[in-house]
């Protein structure tokens, strides 16, 4: 089984809560949600963490296969700006808290256990991430980062 991006943004956003951000709101729940959602799908589909300045803080989002991919850009009210600048996990992390990340990463990946067979659908994502790297790595002439 191979998981669609659209069935992994499913699964975040009903994962999102305010155990995996303090900001959490049931009319915007991908609010305050960036940083923690980045580092769960790098942990998922590898790829890059890129961010981009908004305001006073930073936004976080991720780089999959040669595409910008921002699962928690719902929660702007205008288009962002994307200046795409390659972030790394800790700076991610700094603006989460490790409750927070295991509070979601636990939550979506009980999404991913079959109920009827307990086993786990990871494996092919897992097992597609070297592909993502290999093609991703004759794209990343603007991207600069380690898939």
């Amino acid at each position: 089984m191979t998981l669609a991006l659209d069935e992994l943004a499913a699964r975040l956003e009903s994962a999102w809560s305010p155990k995996s951000a303090t900001t959490w709101k049931a009319d915007n729940p991908a609010l305050g949600q960036c940083s923690v959602t980045a580092l769960v799908v790098h942990d998922l589909l590898g790829g890059c963490i890129l961010k981009t300045r908004l305001g006073a803080g930073w936004h976080f989002y991720n780089w999959i296969d040669g595409q910008r991919l921002d699962l928690t850009a719902t929660q702007f009210q205008r288009p962002v700006a994307y200046e795409d600048l390659p972030a790394t996990r800790d700076e991610a992390f700094s603006d989460t808290s490790t409750e927070q990340y295991q509070a979601l990463r636990s939550a979506v990946l009980g999404c991913f256990v079959s109920r009827t067979s307990g086993a786990s659908v990871l494996d092919p994502l897992r097992t597609f991430r070297p592909d993502l790297a290999r093609r991703a790595a004759t794209r990343r002439s603007r991207i600069h980062c380690s898939e």
